[in-house]
């Protein structure tokens, strides 16, 4: 099992245990037009990124103040299928993405300024190498007070790994099985579940997967 790290982001080995198929992985040069891109597009002030799965309990960035944040017109689904990290093509994990509606509760992390785009770089060959995402400036709300715009992943439904049906049954009934290089996919489900806890954050839709997962464990 692989652990994931500053180190193997850095150095691009994270993107070689993967070993994602040639047509599902961005080239060096892909990745650096669209972080340039969405770099370009930020708003004046400090650098935020918003986290609402691994980002929380394994943000993997140097940061100066993190915050308890609420981003309204989006909402948690397990919606991307995840053949490597989480699974594999034979069993396939899912693995967390934003849909439009509802909202999400996360955690809004505040950069350095001086090492603000070196952070987003390593967070682009994290989370942008197969695509799999569209990376926005959206609003969201901290807690105690106070609007921030913050680079947030939402889901690319036009990717080949988005997948229709992310209804609790089926996620947990799929994560159950799979396992990929980054370890057990119910691993992935069971660090969200605590951490969202450990932050005094909700989400009806996480909680609905606990308990179908539990009740498959109770089953005779």
């Amino acid at each position: 099992m692989t652990i994931l790290t500053r180190e193997n982001l850095g150095n691009g080995s994270f993107r070689s245990h993967l070993a994602m198929p040639e047509h599902a992985s961005w080239t060096d040069a892909r990745l650096d037009q669209s972080f340039a891109e969405t770099w370009a597009q930020r708003p004046r002030g400090p650098v935020w990124v918003f986290g609402y799965g691994s980002l929380i309990w394994n943000p993997l960035m140097v940061f100066e103040e993190q915050r308890t944040a609420t981003l309204r017109g989006w909402h948690r689904s397990f919606c991307l299928r995840s053949i490597s990290g989480r699974g594999s093509p034979g069993q396939p994990g899912r693995v967390l993405s934003l849909l439009s509606g509802g909202e999400v509760q996360g955690v809004a992390l505040r950069l350095a300024a001086p090492t603000a785009r070196d952070e987003v770089r390593l967070l682009w060959t994290r989370e942008m190498t197969g695509g799999s995402y569209v990376p926005r400036w959206l609003p969201v709300q901290l807690a105690g007070g106070g609007t921030v715009h913050a680079i947030t992943f939402v889901a690319n439904t036009e990717h080949p790994q988005h997948e229709q049906d992310a209804s609790a049954s089926t996620v947990a009934r799929l994560v159950a099985r799979a396992r990929g290089v980054f370890g057990p996919n119910i691993d992935y489900v069971l660090a969200l579940d605590r951490a969202l806890r450990e932050h005094g954050l909700h989400d009806p839709y996480i909680e609905a997967i606990m308990a179908r997962m539990r009740e498959a464990s109770e089953a005779p």
